[in-house]
């Protein structure tokens, strides 16, 4: 098939620009950067490639035309394939994808990277509402500014997920959250956005303290509960030794009255003297 090759370099990453004419037939390889997807300006980086078993070539391309190729070594594991960065710049920053070949055959893309430069023009500030630290269950935000000219924000917690939090529009950027848990704890920072791939500096880190509530040990009943409980087992008690009282006058005076009538039918006196002597 025919493939078109010329090529240039940038510092740090050999380019060329070509075209396969190849049928796309291999599984989609893997790609990450190294050692993020987020790089300050200056600082090296580089993206990983990963075939299927057998990938003999690998290419890298770029959104803007941009592309590297490269072969994977036996000593890499699995095959993989490392593409350098020397020096990150607003020039090596934006989307990539990879290829890979095996024999006649070219695979599918690779899902897209976003490769990110950071520390460029300005630094914003970063703070958070109500404050730092707050219970869980409340609400906060965290606000972001910056005095360069743009209008789009990202915020990222430290280990937290991958994909940053964006705010477009708002001057200062709002990022609400709530209600928080204890996931919610840990160190953020916010950056101002010129474009996708051109970040600002980093904010200064703001640390977020999600604190939890403890289980209150409340006893069987409520105070007011438990005392109008004793006042009602007061009043039963009272109740239950009138009825009983009651009930053993009630007798008394049938033994009464049941002797009175034995004696008018005749009973003898003795005996009847006797039996209603109570």
């Amino acid at each position: 098939g025919g493939n078109t090759t010329h090529g240039s370099c940038l510092p740090g990453l050999c380019l060329s620009w070509r075209i396969s004419t190849q049928k796309q037939a291999l599984t989609r390889p893997s790609i990450w950067a190294e050692p993020d997807s987020r790089i300050p300006e200056g600082k090296t980086a580089a993206i990983w490639c990963q075939g299927p078993p057998g990938a003999e070539e690998y290419q890298l391309l770029s959104e803007g035309g941009l592309s590297a190729w490269g072969r994977p070594q036996r000593s890499r594991a699995r095959g993989a394939v490392r593409f350098p960065i020397a020096a990150m710049t607003s020039r090596t920053a934006g989307r990539y994808r990879c290829f890979c070949r095996s024999g006649e055959l070219w695979s599918e893309p690779s899902e897209p990277l976003d490769l990110v430069v950071t520390g460029m023009y300005d630094t914003p500030t970063l703070w958070v509402q109500p404050g730092p630290t707050v219970t869980s269950g409340e609400n906060v935000t965290f606000y972001c500014r910056l005095e360069t000219v743009t209008n789009t924000f990202f915020l990222l917690q430290e280990g937290g997920p991958s994909h940053p939090q964006g705010s477009h529009g708002a001057v200062p950027a709002e990022f609400p959250m709530g209600p928080v848990t204890s996931a919610h704890t840990g160190t953020y920072r916010c950056f101002g956005a010129y474009s996708d791939h051109v970040w600002s500096f980093p904010s200064e880190p703001v640390k977020l303290l999600v604190t939890g509530e403890e289980a209150p040990t409340d006893p069987p009943f409520p105070q007011q509960d438990l005392a109008a409980w004793d006042h009602t087992a007061q009043n039963l008690l009272r109740i239950g030794l009138a009825v009983l009282a009651l009930v053993a006058l009630t007798w008394l005076l049938a033994e009464d009255w049941l002797c009175r009538w034995r004696t008018r039918e005749g009973a003898g006196r003795a005996q009847a003297g006797m039996d209603c002597d109570v």
